[in-house]
């Protein structure tokens, strides 16, 4: 089978390498799906490039988590009916499974193999894992979410623009962050009440003067370092911030009494990880939205197999404005 693999951490076009592979057979209890679209996350470029000094758990990964195809192979112990289904994919790389979604096929639990939505397109499965479970357990990770305003801090970007639609959908009033006209679009169309660009406008003020001074009752964080002191600013009383990255600042400064004085708890979001309790709630979510046609899945751009290097230097860029696919 075609694959991408990289066997040394680096930049994408020096590492990675494209070629043939040995087709994989599935073990007890796993699925072997043809792959029509893989997924490239932020998670699998710093992987590959030995981001904060992550190192290589194998002698040779094929990269991406997410995807989605057709079920091809079902092994021992999984219902044969389930050859032919139309699936999207969770955490298919990552922790001791060594072998992702950028090749022809891949195999992964029978659980991570979750049905399409009959008229879901595969670009849009393959653009649920990561980003879509990540969204959802920052949403609602503390509890409901109706009735609540919830600051989503980058309401355009991948993660973002799914949370802001989750928490709508919830019902709740969502305010977002952006940084210029075209993403305050985007998160409009996404179900935002108000949105602030952050490039222009003081955003606890304006967060403060949007809420008559309540300020806000949960934080969605895209970059907890750059956004503590805004997100403790506006948040009222008993109030949480699930941050899912910080990217700017690896290392926090925590001013104690600030936080305390609130009763803020702060929620670090690791969407690889989500308890299994509430990956069956993301999962059950994103699927019946999705199905019923309420759940949009934002593409910037999708890339034959064999040039997945531009996939990761386009989502490096900041530039891709959407989910970065790679077609097989």
């Amino acid at each position: 089978m075609r694959a991408i693999w990289y066997e040394t951490t680096g930049p994408a076009r020096e590492v990675l390498r494209f070629g043939e592979l040995e087709r994989p057979p599935p073990g007890p209890g796993e699925v072997r799906v043809r792959v029509a679209v893989s997924g490239v996350n932020p998670s699998d470029t710093k992987r590959r490039a030995g981001w904060i000094g992550l190192s290589m758990r194998h002698s040779r990964i094929v990269p991406h988590s997410d995807g989605a195809g057709t079920i091809d192979t079902a092994g021992e112990g999984v219902d044969p009916g389930r050859v032919g289904e139309r699936v999207w994919l969770w955490n298919a790389q990552g922790g001791e499974r060594p072998f992702g979604t950028a090749a022809d096929f891949v195999t992964v639990p029978a659980d991570r193999a979750v049905a399409l939505p009959e008229h879901a397109s595969f670009a849009e499965g393959a653009g649920l894992g990561v980003p879509g479970c990540t969204a959802h357990y920052a949403v609602y990770g503390s509890g409901p979410v109706g009735g609540r305003r919830i600051l989503v801090q980058g309401g355009a970007g991948a993660v973002g623009h799914l949370a802001v639609q989750l928490a709508t959908l919830g019902g709740a009033e969502v305010i977002a962050t952006v940084s210029g006209p075209a993403k305050a679009a985007v998160a409009r169309e996404g179900g935002a009440r108000h949105v602030i660009d952050y490039r222009r406008e003081d955003v606890a003020s304006r967060i403060l003067e949007l809420t008559e001074g309540e300020g806000v009752d949960r934080v969605v964080e895209v970059d907890l370092a750059a956004n503590l002191d805004t997100d403790v600013a506006v948040l009222r009383p008993n109030g949480a911030i699930a941050s899912y990255s910080s990217t700017s600042g690896p290392e926090l400064r925590l001013d104690y009494y600030p936080l305390a004085f609130k009763d803020v708890r702060i929620h670090f979001v690791q969407g690889y990880l989500l308890p299994a309790p509430a990956r069956r709630a993301a999962i059950r979510d994103l699927t019946t939205w999705l199905a019923a046609g309420q759940l949009e899945v934002r593409i910037a751009k999708a890339f034959p197999l064999a040039e997945t290097a531009s996939a990761h230097e386009l989502l490096e860029s900041g530039r891709a404005g959407g989910k970065v696919l790679v077609e097989t």
